[in-house]
């Protein structure tokens, strides 16, 4: 039977962490639900190989976005879920996909539901299976589809816009690091040729970086491997628990980008939440839900904490404002959605008004990253320069004063 690792708490707040058997992950969730734990994770416990395999498999969120489009036509048309299912098999082009639809289709004429069927399928996310499940309890699902797919547009296009901002200083540093090595393993090197034909003493300023131009030269292999091999640690290192929790917290801890981390943490948050929602998801299913949608261990960790607290009773924004979990401004927009009966609304501004703010933020810092990246390259070539040439000056001024005695 297959192994699963599981993350939950039980009602007293304590931890569990530990393997379960079970026929499946939604098998193993639904029997730790009913023995009163609040599971967070439910993950096949597969060796590095079969992890591997499986994130091969995933869908990405682009072609589930489109396929969730043309389902929900077609369910809308008033075709039956089987016939739906199998047509957009039929033109998937995407082996992954058309993969997923031939097992969802045949675990839907077997009798399972259609969330129960996308659930078994790797790298569908929760909030997708949550609201099928929704879709199916309502008896509207093409409506409750057209909210995940105007959802995922949105965090898409929010995606997009971050990623394209970067791109500018992304090639503009790969320029830098490109001239700097140029200059460093072929040009510095010659100058370093042409002063031993010559014997002129040479300056300080030059001596360095000549020394710099030949250890270069002889060892930027083994320096580009060691770069790689320090990463390829780093990597396996943050996998743990522990350590990406301490990483995660002090990143929020930075004082500009931490808080922007911070903010596009709770505006992901906050548009999941009012989707979940507003497709009829209840309050508890939709925050445990939710918190998938944390990308920080340590916010995630402040969310189970803060769900604890929701379960015994306590207001959604009280319980936020004692475990720190957002700014004081999405706060008081939580706490006003609750006593006026409208959170998913002011959820949904929420994430509106911190995506705009994160836009104008980081267009800001990006203008300003531009010219202190152009200014710290010309000073270093300028520096390159001055250190190479230096001698030539001490020699021409040498050689004037040699013929004027």
């Amino acid at each position: 039977m297959p192994q699963f690792l599981i993350k939950a708490t039980d009602e007293q707040g304590r931890a569990l962490n530990q393997v379960e058997q079970g026929t499946s992950a939604q098998e193993v969730r639904e029997r730790l639900r009913q023995q009163g734990y609040w599971v967070y994770a439910v993950r096949p416990q597969q060796a590095w190989a079969e992890r591997w395999r499986e994130r091969k498999r995933q869908l990405p969120s682009t072609q589930l976005l489109l396929f969730t489009q043309q389902f929900m036509t077609l369910v809308k048309a008033g075709l039956p879920i089987p016939r739906a299912l199998e047509l957009l098999e039929s033109r998937a082009r995407d082996p992954r996909l058309r993969n997923l639809l031939q097992d969802a289709r045949m675990r839907v004429k077997a009798g399972e539901q259609l969330s129960d069927a996308f659930a078994h399928q790797p790298g569908i996310p929760p909030i997708y299976t949550t609201t099928l499940l929704a879709g199916e309890r309502s008896g509207n699902l093409p409506e409750v589809l057209g909210r995940f797919v105007q959802y995922q547009r949105l965090a898409l296009s929010v995606r997009r816009k971050l990623i394209s901002s970067l791109i500018y200083p992304a090639v503009l540093l790969v320029l830098v690091v490109f001239v700097l090595s140029f200059l460093v393993t072929y040009v510095v090197p010659r100058f370093g040729q042409l002063y031993d034909t010559l014997g002129a003493k040479l300056p300080t300023l030059t001596l360095v970086m000549l020394g710099i131009g030949n250890f270069a030269r002889h060892y930027l292999a083994l320096a580009v491997l060691g770069v790689i091999a320090l990463a390829a640690v780093l990597m396996l290192a943050v996998r743990s628990t522990e350590l990406r929790q301490r990483l995660d917290y002090w990143l929020l801890r930075l004082p500009l980008a931490g808080e922007m981390w911070w903010k596009y943490q709770i505006a992901v948050l906050s548009r999941t939440l009012a989707t979940l929602l507003e497709s009829g998801i209840p309050v508890m299913s939709a925050i445990e839900t939710a918190g998938n949608a944390i990308q920080s261990r340590h916010l995630r960790e402040r969310w189970r904490r803060m769900l604890i607290a929701v379960r015994e009773g306590k207001p959604l924004a009280e319980s936020m404002t004692k475990q720190q979990l957002a700014p004081p401004l999405a706060v008081e927009m939580v706490d006003v959605g609750e006593q006026t009966g409208a959170l998913p609304q002011m959820l949904s501004s929420l994430a509106e008004f911190y995506d705009e703010d994160l836009n104008m933020a980081l267009a800001a810092i990006l203008s300003l990253i531009e010219p202190i990246i152009l200014l710290v390259v010309g000073s270093l070539v300028a520096l390159v320069l001055i250190a190479l040439y230096l001698p030539i000056f001490s020699l021409g001024s040498s050689t004037m004063l040699g013929g004027g005695h």
